[in-house]
């Protein structure tokens, strides 16, 4: 698995990521998100010489290839919707030049994509890898969590291909996540004749975003953050209803605990108001040590084939990495493609790295196929789903 074989297949690689980056497939579409499932699978089987299965849940598409009739050993795992809204290629255009590779989802992750593909086609023995490429991460894999526990259970590794640090290092420890939603009743009246006789939703959710705000721990790595939040109906009507989200992301399963609780706890101070709150953890934390074992074997193999110097960081967003963790197999995140931009307008691939990485990807596998010896025993997920 050397570095020049993908050198001479980059511009078919550049090309089979624009096939991707091309079909839209922002994960709210679900027609987008489908349209892009049968690209992924026409490229992917070409590249791998095998049909995917494509696993229908809840009218979201997923699609799976599964190599051997053996037991499960490493898991590949990917992502083929974005963030991005049909119409983003009019004003984000696919584009190479001076070294860069441009367009929406290119980074996150549709290069991960053609870099997995490319680097299993490569392999002379496949027997024991599945690769899962779901529909729906960028909200939270509401419908493809259960999938991705399931396969990642018994592997001996979890390989996520999100893109690398900006840097190129490896990510090797995710916060958790945590989603939740606030609502508040109120009463309406009129704000001109009668503003006493009402219970104003808007005075209620100030109080409680004060309230929410002040559960975080900078120390140990807690952020709560009250983001989207909307209230009342007209400028003249003491609103009778409001409600705001909340963004929590944890170093570790303690905190998402004691969040969850203060949460869950909130009561109102205004008379007669009256909260809810919906959601809750979303993902567990992804650990260093769910990943150092994997980032040591990276790092040999690396030197041992003249790829270059790895290195890994500790990051805040979360990933579905962090689910293949929460169930006991060893995980090692940001394997797909080095850039930057994810989510923003300057989202970009540094082509120079694609054949690196990716030879890189290719014998990591092959290493861990290698080894003797059985993967060791699940455990549970750590943590419950949340509506995201």
């Amino acid at each position: 698995m050397t570095r020049p074989v993908f050198e001479s297949a980059l511009p078919a690689m550049l090309a089979d990521i624009e096939r991707l980056v091309r079909c839209e497939s922002p994960s709210a579409d679900l027609a987008a998100v489908a349209a892009g499932a049968e690209v992924v699978a026409q490229v992917g089987a070409e590249l791998l010489g095998a049909e995917a299965e494509r696993i229908d849940i809840d009218g979201r598409v997923h699609l799976r290839w599964r190599f051997g009739n053996g037991p499960r050993r490493v898991l590949l795992l990917g992502h083929q919707d974005t963030v991005w809204p049909i119409g983003s290629l009019a004003t984000h255009p696919f584009d190479i030049r001076d070294g860069v590779l441009r367009g929406p989802g290119c980074l996150d992750m549709k290069a991960g994509l053609v870099m997995a593909f490319r680097a299993l086609g490569a392999l002379d023995d496949r027997d024991g890898v599945t690769l899962l490429v779901t529909g729906d991460e960028e909200l939270g894999s509401p419908s493809s969590r259960g999938l991705i526990e399931d396969e990642a259970r018994g592997c001996r590794a979890a390989l996520v291909l999100e893109a690398a640090d900006d840097s190129g290092a490896l990510k090797t420890q995710r916060k958790g996540v945590s989603l939740y939603e606030v609502l508040l009743h109120g009463r309406a009246a009129h704000a001109g004749l009668a503003p006493e006789q009402g219970v104003n939703a808007s005075v209620e959710a100030a109080h409680q975003v004060l309230a929410v705000t002040r559960l975080a721990d900078p120390p140990a790595g807690t952020t709560v953050t009250p983001t989207r939040m909307e209230s009342g109906t007209t400028a003249n009507t003491v609103p009778a209803s409001g409600r705001f989200a909340v963004d929590v992301r944890v170093t570790d399963g303690a905190e998402q605990a004691r969040v969850d609780a203060a949460m869950r706890g909130l009561r109102p101070l205004l008379d007669g108001a009256r909260i809810e709150v919906t959601g809750g953890p979303n993902r567990p934390p992804l650990s260093a040590d769910a990943s150092a074992a994997l980032l040591d074997r990276t790092v040999r193999l690396a030197a041992r084939l003249g790829l270059g110097p790895v290195t890994a960081t500790s990051v805040g967003g979360a990933s579905d990495g962090n689910f293949t963790a929460g169930v006991g197999t060893p995980t090692l995140d940001g394997l797909g493609a080095v850039g930057g931009g994810a989510h923003a307008d300057d989202e970009h691939v540094r082509i120079a790295e694609l054949p690196r990485r990716t030879a890189l990807l290719g014998a990591l596998v092959a290493d861990l196929l290698a080894e003797p010896g059985e993967a060791p025993g699940p455990r549970p997920a750590l943590a419950e789903a949340g509506p995201s």
